[in-house]
Parts: structure tokens; sequence; C-alpha cells
């Protein structure tokens, strides 16, 4: 009698040790899975949702990195940011209830203008908290996209390049051509000015400065320089830039 009541409690015990060693199992491959997903997601669109953080806030990041691409595609030797992508991801974190905020990082040369402002409009017109941190630079096109967020950072070693509007490729020679030249550029003035402390006047002799750059016209801030034109709001870096971000995540919950 009592070595059959062993025998059940043994049985018991291993079928528990068993039951465990399958969820230990299935939990390590659910985890390998979203590792996985996670990685090939960063590889394809440079996105990552960031949820290991001690305040339990679902971040989102997006990064601007290289030519933003337009209607046009650029040669497969070029690393783009293509604003097909970044569109629909930025309307899916409006919609998401899981997404308290985003971090935008911007490593890019500029690109299409249309495509540019697009992103900008759209990252300014986000009712989740944002912050933006530029890295090694924004320029031209990217200057909007870095002042769109409500709070934006730059690296003591980030650039950002300010030029005016310039067209490759053959131009219709008309009085006409120039004055569209004129509205692309205060489209672009507009929103820089709307969304930084910069004035429009002095953004405007930043864009026609001809003694900074030596085969272009504009001028080239580092780090502190944007924020002393009021483009940027503080230099500093990834931990500054999350720091701040969970800041307004917790002072808009409030």
């Amino acid at each position: 009698m009592g070595s059959q009541k062993s025998k059940n409690s043994d049985s018991k015990a291993e079928a528990k040790a068993n039951g465990k060693s399958e969820y230990s199992e299935k939990n390590n491959g659910k985890k390998a899975e979203e590792e996985k997903h996670r990685e090939e997601r960063i590889r394809e669109t440079g996105q990552v949702t960031l949820d290991k953080n001690d305040r339990k806030h679902r971040l989102h990041l997006i990064t601007i990195i290289g030519e933003i691409e337009g209607h046009d595609c650029l040669n497969g030797s070029s690393k783009t940011t293509k604003y097909e992508h970044v569109l629909p991801e930025l309307a899916a974190i409006e919609d998401s209830s899981e997404v308290d905020g985003v971090l935008i990082l911007l490593n890019t040369m500029g690109g299409d203008v249309e495509a540019g402002l697009a992103i900008a409009e759209m990252i300014a017109s986000l009712s989740k908290p944002t912050v933006s941190l530029v890295l090694g630079g924004s320029h031209s096109i990217g200057v909007p996209i870095a002042v769109s967020t409500d709070y934006s950072y730059i690296v003591p070693t980030g650039t950002m390049v300010i030029h005016p509007v310039r067209m490759n490729g053959m131009v219709i020679g008309v009085p006409q051509t120039f004055d569209y030249f004129k509205q692309i550029q205060d489209r672009i003035t507009g929103f820089v000015c709307n969304h930084c402390k910069i004035s429009k006047t002095r953004l405007e002799e930043l864009m026609m400065e001809t003694g900074v750059l030596t085969k272009d016209v504009g001028t080239i801030l580092v780090g502190q320089e944007a924020v002393n034109e009021g483009i940027i709001n503080e230099v500093g870096g990834i931990k500054e830039a999350m720091e701040h971000l969970h800041e307004i995540i917790d002072s808009s919950r409030k």
C-alpha cells in the first residue's frame, strides 16, 4: 500500500516536472521567435518597439537614415528611408493604444522635399509624445523632421545643413519656375519656424550664407550652434532623449 502511494507520488512529480519542462520549452521558443521578428523588423525598416524599461512605457523607435526617398526610387547602393514605409507606421502608432511615445533617430542627408515634409507633418500631428535625436546629421529636408517632435536633441558632434531649395535635372527657364521654388521654400521655412524658436528672417539668412560652404549656399550648424540658433532644444544623447520622453509620457498621463 505504502509502495503504491510512493509510486503514484513519483508519477505525479514526474508529470509535473515534464509539464514545467514543456512550458519552459514553449516559452523559450516564443521568446526566440519574438527576438527573431524584432531583428527582422530592425533590418527591414529600422523600427523597433522598446518595452523593457522600468517605467513600463512602450516606446516606438523610428530611424530616418540615409537619403529620404520620394516618388523616384534611388539606386540600390544608396542608404534610403522610404516614406511609404514611414507614413503607414505613423498612422498605426496614432491608432494604437499600446504605444505610449515615439523616439525619432536622425542621420540623414535630406532628400525628396515632398516626402520629407509629409513625414514631418505626420510626426507633428501625432497625439503621442515625441522626441527626436540628431546623431550624425539632419541636413536639408531633415531639418523639418528634426523640429517636428515635441522636443529635440542633437549630439555634440551632430550637424545640420541649412540651404535653399534646389532641383536636379532639367528646369524650364521661365519666371514661374522660380516662383514655384519660392513657394516650396516658404512651405519649408514656415513649417520649421512654427515648430522651433528660430525666426524666418534668421533662417533665411542661414540659407543664403555664402561664406561657409565651399561648393554650395547655406550654413553648417554643429551641435550647440543648432541650439543657439533656436532650431534644436538641447544638446544630448540617447540617455537624455529617452529620459525626456519618459517624463513627457508621465506628464501627459497626469
